[in-house]
């Protein structure tokens, strides 16, 4: 029985390190640049992240070479900022765009980088491990409406409900 309840477990969790069908990590990643502070653009809705606006992400190294991950969102209903610390880690190597991220202990999911502005490092595509999961993050709050064009049409393409994206409030709240 426990080998049995230990294959489920790793199959469990090895399903949400895939990603979805047709969705490549992007190459020559490079993390020292990617680190810092970027903002949600546009995201699929999902529990974690509902009624949130102002949404950043900041990343910065670990001591144990990881990645430290904070999400940070304003909630309009509740009046107050909602933050959450993670890390990450490469599944396949420092050059390809494809990491694990956990928030709850052992339990991680994939954070692919699919689309990533190499020359300036400025916006980038991501999705989870399954076609509910995106994200448009950039540098700044404002992005050119051609990037967001871009954005929408490669995800439609690669079979996400873009119908559905939410695009983020980045607002002032105090």
């Amino acid at each position: 029985m426990k080998k049995i309840l230990v294959w489920l477990a790793s199959v469990f969790l090895s399903g949400c390190m895939g990603m979805p069908k047709n969705v490549t990590p992007v190459e020559d990643f490079e993390l020292d640049r990617y680190l810092g502070e970027w903002y949600e653009i546009a995201r699929l809705d999902h529990s974690f992240e509902r009624g949130l606006s102002n949404i950043s992400a900041t990343y910065s190294l670990r001591d144990d070479g990881g990645v430290r991950v904070v999400n940070r969102g304003y909630s309009v209903a509740k009046k107050n900022w909602s933050t959450a610390e993670g890390k990450a880690y490469f599944v396949h190597g420092e050059k390809t765009g494809h990491l694990k991220v956990s928030f709850f202990g052992p339990f991680y999911s994939s954070y692919v980088v699919f689309e990533l502005d190499k020359n300036e490092y400025q916006f980038a595509f991501i999705s989870g491990y399954k076609n509910s999961y995106l994200w448009l993050l950039a540098r700044n709050t404002m992005i050119d409406e051609e990037i967001k064009s871009n954005f929408v049409e490669k995800a439609r393409e690669l079979g996400f409900d873009t119908d559905k994206l939410i695009f983020v409030d980045h607002g002032e709240h105090k």
